[in-house]
């Protein structure tokens, strides 16, 4: 069987609790069987909100509405939250003035949407012994996105044919 969230009417163990709600008495001090009076005349639910204060908190409210509240938050704060995804984009080492520009403009876009950008230098054939050519690419990019974003390492990573640096959207407030 499920446990539930809150306890609720007869299951709160308090002998006094403080009421809370959208009634005359906000915030008093009432015995239980006092509060459960009112509860019932109001015909809503005796929901314990705070069990660590003295004396207890709790909530006329009705419970089906109440746990539906909480549900349909919980679903919109997961929907407002995005999750950081890696784009990743591809240079060579004899890229052009603008292909590295348009390049350029795109990691921009990633990094604004707060996307992690991973740029790869692939080195084909003999173009490996220029691996300086494929490094001052990777260090120029990360220059020209100081701005926006920042690099994980200083110097970019050689893994076999490819080179490799991350870079971090910079937190914005």
């Amino acid at each position: 069987m499920r446990e539930k969230l809150h306890k609720i009417n007869k299951n709160i163990t308090a002998t006094e609790v403080r009421l809370i709600g959208q009634f005359e008495d906000t915030g008093k001090v009432f015995k239980l069987p006092e509060a459960l009076l009112i509860a019932k005349e109001m015909n809503l639910d005796l929901v314990e909100i705070c069990s660590n204060s003295n004396p207890i908190v709790c909530k006329l409210i009705d419970y089906k509405k109440f746990l539906f509240d909480i549900k349909k938050n919980k679903k919109d704060q997961k929907k407002k939250s995005k999750s950081q995804e890696t784009k990743e984009i591809r240079l060579t080492p004899n890229i052009d003035e603008h292909d590295f520009n348009f390049k350029m403009k795109n990691a921009q876009k990633f990094l604004n949407d707060g996307d992690i950008v991973r740029l790869v230098v692939n080195f084909k054939g003999r173009e490996i012994n220029f691996k300086d050519k494929g490094e001052l690419i990777l260090i120029k990019m990360a220059n020209e996105l100081i701005d926006i974003g920042v690099p994980n390492n200083i110097q970019p990573k050689l893994e076999g044919k490819k080179m490799i640096m991350f870079i971090k959207p910079k937190k914005q407030k």
